[in-house]
């Protein structure tokens, strides 16, 4: 149980304060350019399977996330290739209508922004830790003006580094003066959000969007679990004694 606010909050990106769930929608969408050159519900379901394949290697997700168009292209031209079509520009044509459905649809969490302003005016300090290409994840900060919210920003491409490397955390703990025991980590990622941030002190708070709770195999044990950032406001706690 949480009982008081700590000196500092580090807080994930997306999936924690902007909503970009919508992507089985999103390939569905992008599919049906292929049309009538091949099946649009046979590229969709050979793209999922590729996707996870191509997100579950922890080395392609730290290249891809880096540049995730490429990435996208690549698992659309792998996804036609496994279909007997060998296609580049149709394979370019589904991922950009995906990257085109996508950004229309990111959208910033109900309450999120309200919860980080709590935090603020509760008198926590925010760094935000996010992985990503630079240009990427700051264009995401400008739309959604984020960056008067936060004391620090630390975006993986800038860095060459980011989560679950623990010198993005130990940088964040060291800019804001602050020890893990008096900061949370908040996020949707078990490992990254919680696990490794937990190994150096820090509380880690999960995010679980979709309610679909802990899996049963799962060995983390977040230090508290919430739907959304908006549900801090309502945590039973007081707070932390500043300096």
């Amino acid at each position: 149980m949480i009982h008081r606010l700590p000196r500092a909050v580090l807080v994930d990106l997306d999936d924690t304060i902007v909503d970009g769930t919508a992507v089985v929608d999103c390939w569905e969408d992008a599919c049906r350019s292929c049309v009538p050159i091949v099946d649009p519900g046979a590229v969709l379901a050979e793209i999922l399977r590729i996707r996870d394949w191509f997100w579950s290697d922890p080395e392609r997700h730290r290249l891809g996330r880096l540049d995730l168009p490429a990435a996208r292209r690549q698992i659309a031209k792998t996804a036609l290739l496994r279909l007997g079509h060998d296609d580049d520009a149709l394979a370019a044509r589904i991922a950009e209508r995906h990257d085109q459905c996508r950004e229309s649809r990111l959208a910033l969490f109900p309450g999120a922004v309200d919860a980080l302003r709590w935090l603020r005016e509760s008198g926590c300090q925010l760094a935000l830790l996010t992985n990503g290409a630079g240009s990427a994840q700051r264009e995401k900060i400008a739309r959604f003006q984020l960056e008067p919210l936060f004391d620090l920003i630390l975006v993986e491409g800038e860095l060459g580094f980011g989560k679950p490397d623990e010198r993005i955390y130990r940088m964040a703990l060291t800019a804001l003066a602050v020890a893990p025991r008096d900061t949370w980590m908040i996020g949707d990622n078990l490992e990254w959000d919680v696990a490794q941030p937990q190994r150096l002190g820090v509380i880690g708070i999960w995010v679980d969007t979709a309610g679909i709770g802990l899996p049963d195999s799962c060995e983390v044990r977040p230090d508290l679990v919430v739907r959304g950032l908006g549900e801090l406001v309502h945590l039973k706690t007081r707070k932390s004694v500043r300096r």
